[in-house]
């Protein structure tokens, strides 16, 4: 994707917040697709680390269990995902292949120890939701977020 600045120089792969200008404007990486990088998308994974995930209320070497993720595979980093009893929260997105046979994400609550990060690492390399079956020692780890009500 290609975008145009104000200015009129050319912005290529980044995405702008219009809403935002000056300092307070941000840029995020425009999601690769498909279509936009001519190969399928992989798994990916969603960390929450906001109020309890990834804070020294819950134990463990967040820092540590991040950068391995990003070792395998794309990390996004989320705030809260309001699954706070769960800490610290993974979520497994599935592959364009994943996808494509009808998966998907999950949800894994109390990743809290480094055997659990390699069950997820093994489990996204074989080619995670969709593709290859979860390994049983993650089945204890799922779990299903509540549904989020939409106000009128």
């Amino acid at each position: 994707m290609t975008a145009t600045r104000g200015d009129g120089g050319r912005i290529s792969g980044i995405l702008h917040n219009p809403r935002l200008s000056g300092e307070g404007r941000t840029s995020v990486p425009e999601r690769p697709t498909e279509e936009t990088s001519g190969a399928p998308v992989p798994c990916r994974v969603v960390v929450c680390r906001d109020c309890c995930c990834g804070s020294p209320k819950v134990t463990g070497d967040h820092a540590a269990q991040t950068a391995r993720l990003r070792a395998e595979m794309p990390v996004r980093i989320s705030d809260c995902l309001d699954v706070c009893d769960q800490a610290n929260v993974i979520v497994v997105q599935p592959s364009t292949a994943g996808r494509a046979a009808g998966a998907r994400p999950v949800w894994l609550g109390l990743v809290n120890d480094p055997e659990a990060t390699e069950d997820i690492v093994t489990w996204v390399r074989a080619g995670g939701p969709g593709v290859a079956p979860r390994p049983d020692i993650l089945d204890l780890y799922a779990f299903t977020p509540p549904r989020r009500r939409t106000e009128p």
